[in-house]
């Protein structure tokens, strides 16, 4: 689904997955926290004027929820291993809450010049979020 570069966009990216979700009688808290991240990413960081963000999301008959956010910067990729940044800092902490819900995560490029953010999670148990305690 093709949604506008804003913060009401990101935001109905994710009333959308958790909707979809439960369409397929599947948890969706775990994939509504990641596709809040991926798509505030796309809007602060992926943004062209003029350009819209793309949300995917597919189930594969292994029971894999994978969560896909393109948008129109393949300059700006987030950084393969995030770390926490010093408490003071304003952003930076969206990856790394990525990095601890999903199973597995990373990027692609797209036809240029867009890119996708993507995070898979075990939908049947609802992603790595049981572990957090």
């Amino acid at each position: 689904m093709l949604l506008s570069a804003t913060r009401r966009g990101a935001r109905l990216a994710r009333l959308l997955t958790r909707e979809q979700l439960c369409s397929w009688g599947r948890p969706f808290e775990t994939a509504e926290q990641i596709v809040a991240e991926l798509a505030n990413n796309a809007v602060l960081h992926g943004h062209v004027p003029g350009r819209s963000f793309r949300l995917a999301l597919t189930l594969s008959a292994a029971n894999t929820l994978r969560i896909g956010v393109t948008d129109a910067r393949t300059d700006r990729t987030p950084p393969r291993d995030p770390q926490l940044p010093y408490a003071d800092a304003e952003s930076g902490r969206g990856m790394v809450l990525v990095a601890a819900l999903a199973d597995r995560w990373g990027t692609e490029p797209g036809p240029p010049p867009c890119k996708t953010v993507w995070a898979e999670i075990d939908a049947s148990a609802g992603g790595r979020a049981r572990h957090l305690g």
